[in-house]
């Protein structure tokens, strides 16, 4: 025994709970799913003490943000605190006045916080370009999901303005609404009033709850450590980085493959932030709902990062007016919300050249079904016409994938003429055995994408069906899955950019 523990670096351990820029804490690593083990340990044994387990969670949460952006954490302590009394503020007067005032402080503070960190230099370079000057960028530094957690807090104090909630009276609540792990990072964007009457419930997973929650998680895991890291490690990257030096069908199938990729990367987080907070016994609302089956942009929007796409409907797209002052308006706002969510995603003109694409494309849109086709809002093509809308939609998604995912315009524009000049169909059956697995995978994420919904409720059932001990070998053997087909360090999650 002696012997053993005289070879363990004690040192080294202790490293593993401290801060590490270079490896900042996922789900899909080793090292959280031992610290997640030791959780939900003392998590069962609090199972009946609400508060002691409300703290201790939010304790936890903290710890898992500070292992994700350091010293950072006090930003999250700072959002939480300044929009909790900011609300109770709210609930002390009747005086509409008083409320805009207290409403519009909360949106300062956490838009400031949030365009502090990550769009200085953005908006510095763009004044420098304007007054003819150089420019040298701040050495800052992004807090992970700042994005998130900004949004979040704000839509509590929006809907405290609006009335459509009551402010919560302990702080220590509110703390671990914002805070709460498992969507801490990079979403889901957890709406105030699906969540706080969750939190003082009795605590109870049945059954169900836990098989659908390990079902997710291990949807979750293949989608993100399987099909994700491995396709762009071995075959995105590779042609984004240099598009001139492929041909123009080995620059589609790049594009196609970063299509799967940010598609598996993000809601694949978003499934095992689901899973995961089923096994705690709370209720996520779905994020993504097979987005590339849409048959329009408006519908593709239903279904890509829904939580994110109903904020920015519900707190910007009808807070600017939405369809309510006239058509040119609702078209003007619609172009606006996506130009907005654009730069949400980044302070890079790229994103916003992304999101302008998709504004004017939801614009053109709604002017072709209520002044060409005259077939309205709620028109849900079937048979050929959902076929045919669904290959432009999704090929359209995927034009605008090639602003958002390159760094430059030079880099975009150098991929589109590539696949327009230069496409070479002839080597198709050389790419194929060039990356067999790549393309593999590539073939199995999109028919898994494409498959009937009553397919995967049909997975769900059986996973739920099975004993506890069957649940965990599935799990395990996809962990050992993941550990043979991963060919490089784990790759971060792409949304943690945001």
């Amino acid at each position: 025994m002696n012997m053993l523990f005289a070879d363990l670096d004690l040192n080294r351990l202790l490293e593993l709970f401290v801060y590490n820029p270079k490896a900042p804490l996922i789900f899909n690593s080793g090292f959280f799913l031992w610290l997640f083990l030791g959780f939900m340990v003392v998590y069962v044994l609090l199972k009946k003490q609400d508060t002691p387990r409300i703290l201790f969670v939010t304790l936890f949460s903290y710890y898992f943000y500070y292992k994700s952006s350091g010293v950072y954490f006090f930003l999250l302590a700072l959002v939480t605190v300044s929009d909790f009394y900011i609300a109770q503020q709210m609930r002390k007067t009747t005086c509409k006045g008083v409320r805009k005032t207290f409403v519009a402080l909360s949106v300062i503070v956490n838009l400031g916080l949030l365009c502090y960190f990550k769009y200085t230099n953005f908006f510095g370079e763009i004044i420098s370009s304007l007054r003819g000057v150089e420019f040298t960028p701040f050495d800052l530094f992004l807090p992970v999901g700042i994005s998130f957690f900004t949004f979040q807090s704000m839509s509590y104090t929006i809907d405290v303005y609006r009335k459509k909630i009551d402010p919560l009276d302990k702080l220590l609540d509110y703390a671990f609404y914002v805070s709460f792990f498992p969507q801490l990072v990079a979403g889901p964007i957890v709406r105030a009033r699906d969540f706080l009457p969750q939190i003082r419930k009795p605590l109870f997973v049945s059954n169900e709850m836990f098989g659908r929650g390990v079902y997710f998680i291990i949807c979750g895991l293949f989608k993100k450590a399987v099909l994700s890291d491995y396709i762009s490690v071995n075959f995105v990257e590779r042609i984004f980085d240099n598009p001139a030096l492929y041909s123009g069908l080995e620059n589609l199938m790049g594009v196609y493959g970063y299509a799967l990729q940010i598609y598996c990367d993000f809601s694949g987080y978003s499934d095992m932030a689901i899973g995961l907070a089923l096994l705690l016994g709370f209720h996520f609302n779905i994020n993504f709902d097979s987005p590339y089956q849409s048959a329009s942009i408006t519908e593709f929007w239903r279904r890509w990062h829904i939580s994110l796409s109903s904020w920015l409907k519900d707190y910007l797209y009808i807070s600017l007016g939405g369809n309510r002052k006239g058509k040119l308006r609702q078209y003007a706002n619609l172009i606006i919300t996506m130009f907005l969510g654009g730069l949400w995603h980044g302070a890079s003109w790229n994103f916003v050249v992304w999101g302008l694409l998709h504004g004017v494309a939801l614009v053109f849109h709604k002017l072709w079904m209520e002044n060409i086709s005259k077939r309205g809002r709620k028109d849900n093509p079937t048979g050929v016409r959902r076929f045919l809308g669904g290959v432009v939609t999704f090929h359209f998604v995927c034009f605008c994938w090639i602003f958002f995912r390159n760094i430059s315009f030079d880099n975009s524009m150098v991929m589109i003429n590539q696949i327009a000049t230069a496409f070479h169909p002839q080597i198709f059956e050389q790419l194929i055995q060039g990356y067999p697995l790549v393309f593999t995978l590539m073939f199995l994420g999109f028919a898994l994408h494409f498959a009937p919904k009553k397919w995967e409720e049909w997975a769900c059932k059986c996973v739920v069906k099975l004993p506890f001990l069957g649940k965990v070998l599935l799990l395990l053997g996809l962990i050992y899955l993941v550990i043979q087909i991963k060919s490089s360090d784990i790759q971060p999650f792409i949304y943690f950019q945001f």
